[in-house]
């Protein structure tokens, strides 16, 4: 694939079992939209070359066992460029995937626009987010694969616009192609990995694991319909686009509560919580995660130039059944964390997948670059993405549960705490500090801020307080 593979020998990488569609039409005009002195013979050459009648391939395939719609470019035609007539192909495309309600995946291999068209070639970018939308409101995913390169409207439509983002490895990602970059400018950051480092995709999968890859995600993401039925123990009405669908699809059953990884009994004092909490041997999300899934599928990144590796986020099969998770990681977590967290929910909910979150955080991320970078609005967010949730959203708190930035992912009325940890308003010594009392009240104030696992299950707050169990461990993979 890193070689520029044509159309075809990229589908070949992924699928043995792919039936191209009819294309809409052919460009019977003698130089295009634009009479471009021998743009004509150009395409006539690129098909001689490619033996395609446009830069652009699609039809149905199968994956890993899962069905799709499936688009790949030829980059030897006219640089894998858009023009009016690969326009009508990728609406094509896009409305079979909404016929069907099948996920679209796309192979993209694209320079961009194409010049000898014009604004005619630059519209079909329209055309494309159009078509996007439409699928995105009827619930299918769209998955794309960077390949090399993935420039210009290519990459700022079916490329960054899709729900899930893979890179080869090395391929050149950005909106500027190397011809019209400003001078200086840093290679790095029109590369596959300097888009992961930025977050905006979200793996970099070598080619001999891609076909797989692409078949796991596929199997994650099939559209379940968001699963709001009368009866269902749904409390939200149905979206529109996907009613249809939802009829047939009763609400998911809850992402089940795992079990806690450690065997210490209830606190005694509210400052043992903390304490307990706090505690570097306690487990931590990465062990949690381990036990409960058998694999994972990581997303990576908040599509707005950050990450937060204190954050894990992904979709992951517990005995085949997809579940998406988020799961802080014991840090102050940043804005760029919630913001990926609210993307994975609203990813999760469209489907029809239900949600686990894992708390553990002393709370949000509070310096000057978090307030810069917009804590606030990124919370809000996340607050918003669960509270609109129409799937079941599960939270078992691990650790410390500390203050708004541990609540904006945790569920109201599906929360469940462990032995070893807490869950307060804010830190016991932030606290004391609030009302004006001398440091070594803190142990004090923890006491009367009643943020025992105990007391929370008491106040309503929490459900239970989960305890170990002997559910079947390890074997757990991480893919991408």
């Amino acid at each position: 694939m890193a070689d520029r593979l044509s159309a075809r020998a990229a589908i070949a990488a992924v699928t043995a079992d792919f039936t191209e569609s009819t294309a809409p039409r052919e460009d019977t005009s003698a130089d295009g939209p634009l009479g471009w002195t021998g743009y004509a013979d150009s395409r006539a050459r690129a098909t001689a070359r490619t033996g395609e009648r446009e830069s652009v391939v699609h039809g149905l395939a199968t994956v890993g066992g899962h069905r799709c719609v499936l688009v790949s470019f030829e980059f030897g035609f006219l640089g894998g460029s858009l023009g009016q007539r690969t326009g009508d192909r990728l609406e094509a495309a896009y409305e079979e995937a909404v016929a069907r309600r099948l996920p679209l995946v796309s192979l993209i291999a694209t320079g961009g626009s194409r010049m000898q068209e014009g604004m005619i070639a630059l519209t079909q970018l329209h055309r494309v987010a159009a078509a996007s939308a439409r699928l995105r409101a009827a619930g299918p995913a769209q998955l794309a694969v960077l390949r090399d390169p993935t420039t210009g409207g290519g990459w700022a439509t079916l490329g960054a616009g899709a729900d899930v983002i893979l890179a080869l490895p090395g391929a050149q990602v950005g909106f500027a192609g190397s011809r019209v970059r400003p001078p200086g400018a840093d290679p790095a950051a029109y590369t596959a990995e300097g888009q992961l480092a930025a977050g905006q995709i979200d793996a970099i999968v070598p080619p001999e694991e891609l076909a797989a890859t692409v078949g796991h995600w596929l199997g994650a993401l099939a559209y379940r319909g968001a699963g709001v039925t009368a009866g269902a123990g749904a409390t939200h009405p149905a979206h529109p686009a996907t009613a249809g669908a939802e009829a047939a699809h009763p609400a998911p059953a809850p992402a089940p509560v795992p079990e806690a990884l450690s065997a210490s009994g209830l606190p005694r004092t509210g400052w043992d919580a903390v304490l307990r909490a706090r505690s570097a041997a306690r487990p931590r999300a990465e062990a949690y995660l381990d036990a409960y899934f058998g694999m994972r599928l990581p997303l990576h990144g908040d599509r707005c130039g950050g990450t937060d590796p204190g954050l894990l986020c992904g979709f992951g099969l517990r005995e085949g059944r997809p579940i998406a998770y988020v799961a802080q990681c014991g840090t102050p977590t940043r804005p760029a964390g919630y913001r990926t967290a609210a993307r994975v929910i609203r990813l999760a909910d469209r489907l029809g997948v239900p949600v686990l979150t894992l708390v553990d955080t002393p709370g949000a991320a509070n310096d000057a670059e978090a307030e810069r970078a917009g804590a606030g609005a990124a919370i809000a967010d996340a607050f918003a993405a669960i509270a609109a949730a129409r799937v079941p959203v599960t939270t078992l708190v691990i650790g410390e549960g500390g203050s708004g930035g541990a609540l904006a992912l945790a569920a109201p009325g599906r929360t469940h705490v462990t032995a070893d940890s807490y869950f307060s308003v804010i830190a016991p010594e932030l606290a004391a500090a609030i009302l004006k009392r001398s440091p070594d009240q803190a142990h004090a104030t923890a006491d009367q801020l009643r943020l025992r696992p105990q007391d929370l299950v008491d106040l309503g707050v929490a459900r239970s307080v989960v305890g170990p169990g002997s559910a079947r461990r390890g074997g757990n993979r991480s893919i991408a």
